[in-house]
């Protein structure tokens, strides 16, 4: 990125097009005075700039695909009939009475022409993985914006008395472009999969703000300071800086024409409601009239919008808080429960297991459960095979204990069950369910699979923890397993002996 910046410090158009701006406000200030030659120089310094726009736009066109060409290819034309414009313009200028800084017939026709294809581009322009409340929420957030423009067209062409100024035509066409260069850059902000990177937006943006400023500044006739002379010319200059800025990012990363991670939120409606109570400010010393009430109307409506982009909001963050906690819920079972069979893990399983033993330590016992010939099944069967054995392992433990008690998967083929409140006896007699469970066949994919086990049983002594109690379980099963297939042995604690299978 630093590299990016030199080479956009360095560029010799860049320095070029900053040169200039300076030289044309030098000329402006020198010709004070000389309104007719100020107004020639002004429209004879515009075609250079709209052919810039019109290269620049083309060469970034011939580097991007899709979408984002098309967006560059209408940039292109848009160039050319605004040079086309301009052109027309400067020789006007140089007939008698065609010296206004308002464009003639052929370039406000051309000017809008060009108006309409940016905005039928940035309409078209597609927004990749948008949900139609996201769709909904961008297009209030843009209508916004459109409004506070129109709010500045109003001021610029009623004037206090409530009339309407001779010059409106031209006026109105200045305004649009304002309106649609605004309407261009809320679309490059809000959308996802902007058309351009944020640095070459940054001087098209500016043009769009100089131009309301530039409407302002400008009287319906007679003689012009230069500074507005250079106001009104300085986003002509900007709407060519950016499409280089473009090029040169897009010659060297081609990431530049990439999506990116929209924000889940936008400053511009609040931005929109400062320049309306702004413009409010302004019409309110010149009396109740139209104008006034035409700010008043924009205002109301830029209120009422707002008011409905923030209950989509709040509606989105419903929605936002809904997944979140889903989410969180999927993580918690994930943290605590395996992800084939459904049971407890490992870990779930101690955890319950201290619990038990903190509030009933003398009447908690533990099974392990161990299935005898599964790797067999895996290696003749397959691993699906293998799965669906687990899972109806699982179903059948579940349906072999009480309901306060707790199965779990240990991991591979190691299963347990946690039988709080439970005597030595009843801890026996789970057991005993638990093979007869096993003893009926599976069905996999047609063939009767008999799940056989070894189940270790041990009951907490004083003192015992969850390694002891788990570690007694163990010793028991593993001396069914060395006993014979689909036995259950007792740990005795006392004895450290075992009990022959019932």
């Amino acid at each position: 990125m630093a590299l990016v910046n030199r080479a956009l410090r360095r560029d010799p158009w860049l320095l070029g097009l900053l040169v200039w701006t300076g030289l044309t406000f030098l000329v402006f200030t020198a010709l004070a005075g000389e309104t007719v030659w100020q107004v020639r120089l002004f429209w004879l310094f515009q075609p250079g700039a709209d052919l810039l726009l019109t290269i620049f736009s083309w060469r970034v066109a011939r580097l991007a695909t899709g979408a984002i060409r098309r967006f560059w290819l209408v940039l292109t034309v848009t160039g050319a009939l605004f040079a086309i414009g301009d052109t027309t313009q400067s020789v006007l200028t140089f007939l008698p009475g065609q010296w206004s800084t308002n464009g003639g017939s052929v370039q406000t026709v051309c000017l809008g022409i060009g108006m309409t294809a940016v905005v039928t581009a940035m309409l078209i322009h597609p927004h990749p993985n948008r949900t139609g409340r996201e769709r909904l929420g961008f297009w209030l957030d843009s209508a916004t914006v459109l409004v506070a423009g129109a709010v500045v067209a109003w001021c610029s062409l009623v004037t206090p008395d409530g009339n309407t100024r001779s010059d409106m035509l031209a006026v109105l066409a200045a305004t649009g472009v304002a309106i649609t260069a605004s309407f261009a850059s809320v679309k490059m902000i809000l959308s996802g999969n902007a058309p351009m990177h944020k640095a070459a937006a940054m001087p098209m943006i500016g043009a769009a703000m100089v131009m309301s400023v530039g409407m302002f500044l400008a009287p319906a006739g007679g003689e012009t300071h230069p500074v507005i002379y250079f106001v009104r010319y300085l986003p002509t200059v900007l709407l060519c800086a950016g499409p280089r800025v473009q090029l040169l990012l897009a010659s060297s990363d081609r990431s530049a024409f990439g999506e990116r991670r929209r924000k889940p939120y936008s400053l511009l409606p609040y931005g929109a409601m400062v320049v309306a109570f702004g413009v409010l400010a302004l019409a309110l010393p010149g009396g109740v009239n139209g104008r006034l009430w035409g700010v008043v109307a924009g205002l109301a409506l830029i209120c009422a919008l707002v008011a409905w982009r923030q209950l989509v909001a709040f509606h989105d963050n419903q929605a936002l808080i809904s997944r979140l906690r889903e989410h969180e819920s999927r993580l918690r079972h994930q943290a605590h429960f395996d992800g084939l069979t459904g049971l407890a893990n490992r870990g779930h399983f101690s955890e319950q297991v201290e619990q038990a033993l903190a509030v009933t330590p003398a009447s908690v016992s533990v099974l392990l459960v161990d299935l005898d010939g599964f790797k067999a099944v895996n290696d003749t069967m397959g691993h699906a095979a293998g799965d669906a054995l687990l899972i109806g392992v699982a179903d059948r433990l579940r349906g072999a204990i009480r309901s306060g008690d707790v199965a779990a998967r240990l991991g591979g083929d190691e299963f347990a069950v946690l039988l709080p409140g439970c005597t030595p006896a009843e801890a026996d007699q789970t057991a005993v369910r638990i093979l007869a469970a096993l003893t009926v066949p599976e069905q996999i994919d047609g063939v009767p699979v008999r799940a056989a086990a070894s189940i270790g049983v041990a009951s907490a002594a004083p003192g015992a923890n969850v390694n002891s109690l788990l570690r007694e379980a163990d010793i028991a099963m593993y001396a069914a397993k060395h006993r014979g297939k689909g036995t259950w042995l007792r740990h005795d604690p006392s004895m450290l002996a075992t009990r022959p299978a019932r």
